[in-house]
């Protein structure tokens, strides 16, 4: 099984070559130069590499187990890695210094998660939904709220989780049943009665205190989505003086049987099974939705970046073994099957794609970066626009990739790879929950082309294509990267036909939203293509610049000249194709009834 190492030097590549530190140079954010953003990658490298990575196949074995008191047991290991990572100040890094944070750009925090989840998938879920619980409460909570419970959340002391899935109520929140009742001792307290599924290390003893996030209805809430508020339930009650008190009436019920992230606890909880658990609104009554959609934003963003961590230990995973195993011959000597060409198709796929996905997903923490903090108002508002598009391209085609990519990785290894001892295996169950969970990719690909190119007629996906086409350009001026730019520039037609395609159907009054259902996937993987297309482009503008200047690190710089070939003339194409699927419209989709398929 080959270690996992920190692709410093690809993160470095896309912070300081493709986006040149731009966002690292917004206000509060001056003295955050590359060296100390080389420091912390760095150092969170050597977390990710020394303490998490050795324990992804220990926590895979072992999994998670439940005591007959309800406690969950971890696998060995897992608890104290957690405190290496809370103790060392990890946590916060980019939360803002008003609250407690370090206070680091979204790109600098993002390609520290990167590591984390390549390194320890399962591990890293608990400081990822934690981060969601932060921004939730910076965003919704009241000052009473944030004084007591930010800081330990912060400071990684305290955990957070996302309470929404009910048995009867999946991605359907406005089915959501548990009860929140105002308490009769005039505190504002609430007490919460019902039941929730799938909490994500939604009960451990890695951290002192779990901070639930739950959505509710009150008594008098109306019937569906305007009826749901958001109220934080602690596992320990918490004293006026911040010390705990006594448990609260929440009891895990059971652990799910999952087919990977066995390392992570995914709990059924039940609320008030006693006096009822006691929580405390978050935000306004009715708006627990919008109020989530805060963690849900911040979670898919990292789900995205998840995938990419997990895409990229299959690329080191499997170029390892292909270097070692021997197999056939090559020029009439017995060779590694790194030599035979299929094998090194497979290998230069995998690393095409994760390099593609990871500039992607930075470009969208940037953007994020200048949406909070940029000084002109108009500057924010666009970047937040770019944000919200970017957002479920990067969830829903991060995650479906990184899952082919793992499935390639298996390939590479052939038999071996089916066989769990090399750990291929292991990376395909992990990242097959990541296009599910926090809205599974349907829903994101709803999400773009029903909500976010209808609401603006495709303003912001138009300004970002006007990039992409700009990009084209630079390549078709190079005689050695015409074919390059010839291939995007064909790729970003594809996606305005496609957006007025979309655009248009939306638009019937009759068929409108099944046909926008009909095309929504299509549409997201053709963009994610188009997307990733353009960062394969500017990598190899990047890079021949840099070969023309005589760089000593030349190797580097061919291989993203290679990727970039493989992307944009073999990658590209496939998503191209999805057009002719835009163009079916509803098809058979309309044509038979549910029972005759």
């Amino acid at each position: 099984m080959t270690p996992y190492s920190p692709p410093l030097r690809d993160v470095r590549f896309v912070l300081e070559e493709l986006l040149e530190h731009g966002s690292l140079s917004l206000p509060g954010f001056e003295e955050i130069g590359p060296e100390l953003a080389d420091a912390v990658l760095e150092e969170a490298g050597r977390l990710a590499s020394e303490v998490w990575a050795p324990l992804n196949a220990v926590g895979d074995r072992q999994g998670c187990r439940r005591r007959e008191d309800g406690a969950v047991t971890l696998p060995e290991g897992f608890a104290e890695a957690y405190r290496a990572y809370a103790e060392g100040g990890w946590n916060g890094i980019g939360v803002s210094a008003a609250h407690g944070g370090q206070g680091l750009p979204e790109t600098v925090a993002s390609a520290v998660q990167e590591m984390l989840h390549g390194a320890n998938m399962a591990l890293g879920l608990c400081p990822m939904l934690t981060a969601g619980a932060i921004e939730a409460l910076a965003r919704h909570g009241s000052e009473t709220l944030q004084a007591r419970y930010l800081p330990p959340l912060v400071e990684g002391r305290w955990t957070g989780t996302m309470n929404l899935t009910e048995p009867q109520a999946g991605s359907d929140l406005s089915q959501v049943r548990t009860l929140a009742e105002p308490a009769d001792d005039a505190s504002g307290r609430y007490r919460l009665r019902g039941q929730k599924i799938y909490i994500t290390w939604g009960e451990h003893e890695a951290a002192e205190n779990i901070l639930h996030l739950v959505l509710a209805r009150t008594p008098d809430a109306p019937e569906g989505n305007r009826g749901i508020s958001l109220f934080l339930v602690p596992k320990y009650l918490v004293e006026e003086d911040g010390s705990l008190g006594a448990r609260n009436d929440v009891t895990c019920t059971g652990l799910e049987h999952k087919l990977g992230i066995h390392g992570s606890p995914t709990c059924s909880l039940s609320f008030g099974e006693q006096e009822g658990a006691i929580g405390y609104r978050v935000g306004e009554l009715g708006r627990g939705l919008n109020h989530m959609f805060t963690m849900m934003n911040e979670a898919r963003h990292k789900v995205g970046i998840q995938g990419i961590g997990v895409a990229e230990r299959a690329c080191q995973q499997a170029r390892g073994y292909a270097l070692e195993r021997v197999q056939g011959r090559r020029d009439g000597a017995p060779c590694a099957i790194a030599e035979h060409l299929d094998v090194r198709r497979m290998l230069l796929s995998m690393r095409a794609r994760t390099d593609a996905l990871r500039a992607l997903a930075l470009t969208c923490a940037a953007q994020m970066d200048r949406a909070r903090h940029a000084r002109d108002e108009s500057e924010r508002q666009a970047a937040q626009a770019r944000v919200e598009v970017l957002i479920p391209v990067v969830k829903a085609f991060s995650t479906d990739q990184a899952v082919e990519i793992a499935s390639l990785g298996l390939q590479v290894h052939g038999g071996m790879g089916y066989i769990e001892e090399t750990g291929a295996a292991q990376l395909l169950r992990d990242a097959r929950i990541a296009p599910i969970y926090e809205g599974t990719n349907g829903i994101q690909a709803l999400d773009l082309a029903g909500r976010k190119l209808a609401r603006d007629g495709g303003a912001a996906l138009s300004r970002l294509a006007d990039e992409v086409e700009a990009t084209a350009e630079a390549l078709a001026a190079s005689p050695e990267l015409r074919p390059l730019g010839e291939s995007l520039a064909g790729g970003v037609a594809d996606l305005r036909t496609a957006m007025g395609l979309v655009l248009s159907q939306g638009a019937d009054p009759e068929r409108g939203a099944d046909a926008v259902q009909a095309c929504a996937t299509p549409f997201l993987g053709l963009a994610g293509h188009v997307l990733c297309a353009w960062q394969l482009g500017r990598s190899a503008l990047r890079a021949e610049a840099a070969l023309a200047d005589g760089t000593h690190d030349a190797d580097f710089y061919r291989t993203k000249l290679a990727e970039a070939e493989f992307g944009l003339r073999q990658w590209l194409p496939e998503g191209r194709a999805r057009l002719a699927a835009i163009e079916a419209g509803l098809g058979g989709l309309a044509a038979l009834k549910p029972e005759h398929l």
